[in-house]
C-alpha cells in the first residue's frame, strides 16, 4: 500500500479530516490456512490473494498445523513466510501454535514455546510485512512486559486489538496446580480488555474489533465443561461493550456451526467465526451494520461468507 495512502488510514489525530474519518476501509483475515505438516504453500497462496488486494493491513491466527512439530525451525520459516507479505501482516496466536504443543514423551511445551513465540514474533512496535502497523504491546506495561502478543492498533475510527485466547478452553489445565500460565495471563487479558475499551472511550472512536483463537463468548447450552476457561473474559466482554456506544465484533477461529462467515449480533456486541481460509472485511459508518464480511478465498480453502444483518 502506497506510504501517503496508508498515513490516511491510521491517522486519526489532528491531521486526519472528517471525511477521511468517514471513509470505508477494508482489512483481512488468515484463519488457520496450514492444515497439514510441512503445507506451507496454501499459506503462501492466501497470502498472494491478500497481497492482491487493496487492504489497510491482515490478521493472520493459526501460523502452524496441530500435526505439525512445535520446533524453532518450524517457527522461522513460518516468520520468514509471513514477512514476505505486501500488506501489514500481525499475528494472532493460536493453539496449534503453542498451547497443543507437546514433546516426544507426551508432555506439554506450552508455555517454552509462549515465550519463544513471543521472542520471535512480537519484540518490536510494528507488523510484519513491506506496509509496516505500528503497533502498542501489552508488554509496554512494566506489569506486563511478557504478554507482547496483545497488540492493539487504529485505522480511522476503529480500534483493533488481539488477545490471547487459545481455542483449547483458553488452555485451563484440569490437574491441580498446573494452571499459573492460565492465571497471569487471565489478569493480563483483564488489564488489556479494560485498557482498549477505556481508551477508544476517550478516543471517541465509533468501533473495536478484538482478534482471538477460541470463542469466550456463550457455549451452546449442550456444552458442558468442568471449568469454563473463558468464563470471567466473557463476563468481562459482554459489561465492557454495554458501556461502549459503538460496535464491538469478535472475530475467532473457533468453529461455530453453519453460521460461520456471517456476523451474529447482540444488541451492539457482534461475533464472527473465520473458518480456514481468509476473509475480507469492510468497515463503514454509511453502512448500519458497519461490518460487511466479503467472499475472500476460493474453495477448500474458503469461507461461505455473507453481509451482516
Amino acid at each position: 500500500m502506497h506510504y501517503l495512502l496508508l498515513c490516511l488510514l491510521l491517522g486519526s489525530g489532528a491531521s486526519a479530516t472528517a471525511q477521511d474519518q468517514d471513509q470505508d476501509f477494508s482489512f483481512g483475515v488468515i484463519s488457520n490456512v496450514v492444515r497439514s505438516a510441512g503445507d506451507e504453500s496454501a499459506l503462501r497462496d492466501v497470502i498472494e490473494m491478500t497481497d492482491a488486494d487493496s487492504l489497510a493491513f491482515v490478521v493472520a491466527s493459526g501460523i502452524k498445523a496441530p500435526s505439525e512439530p512445535c520446533t524453532d525451525a518450524v517457527y522461522k520459516r513460518r516468520k520468514a513466510l509471513l514477512e514476505e507479505s505486501k500488506n501489514g501482516l500481525i499475528v494472532s496466536l493460536a493453539a496449534s501454535d503453542w498451547a497443543e504443543c507437546r514433546n516426544g514423551s507426551g508432555k506439554s511445551t506450552a508455555i517454552s514455546k509462549l515465550n519463544f513465540l513471543r521472542e520471535l514474533f512480537f519484540t518490536d512496535e510494528f507488523s510484519a510485512g513491506d506496509t509496516k502497523i505500528p503497533l502498542v504491546r501489552q508488554s509496554t506495561i512494566a506489569k506486563f512486559r511478557d504478554f507482547s502478543e496483545n497488540t492493539r492498533w487504529e485505522v480511522r475510527n476503529t480500534m483493533f486489538a488481539t488477545l490471547n485466547l487459545p481455542r483449547n478452553n483458553n488452555h485451563y489445565v484440569l490437574d491441580a496446580g498446573r494452571n499459573s500460565e492460565f492465571e497471569d495471563r487471565l489478569v493480563a487479558n483483564r488489564d488489556w480488555l479494560n485498557r482498549i475499551f477505556n481508551y477508544a472511550t476517550r478516543r471517541r472512536l465509533e468501533n473495536i474489533v478484538l482478534f482471538s483463537d477460541g470463542n469466550p463468548l456463550p457455549p451452546p447450552a449442550s456444552q458442558t465443561i468442568k471449568r469454563d476457561g473463558y468464563a470471567e473474559t466473557r463476563k468481562l466482554i459482554q459489561s465492557l461493550s454495554g458501556k461502549f456506544a459503538g460496535r464491538v465484533l469478535l472475530i475467532h477461529s473457533q468453529s461455530s456451526g453453519p453460521a460461520a462467515g456471517s456476523i451474529r449480533w447482540q444488541n451492539n456486541l457482534g461475533e464472527l467465526s473465520a473458518s480456514p481460509g481468509w476473509i475480507k472485511l469492510t468497515v463503514s459508518q454509511s453502512n448500519s451494520n458497519v461490518f460487511t464480511v466479503h467472499e475472500a478465498s476460493p474453495k477448500p480453502l474458503g469461507v461461505s461468507s455473507a453481509e451482516t444483518r
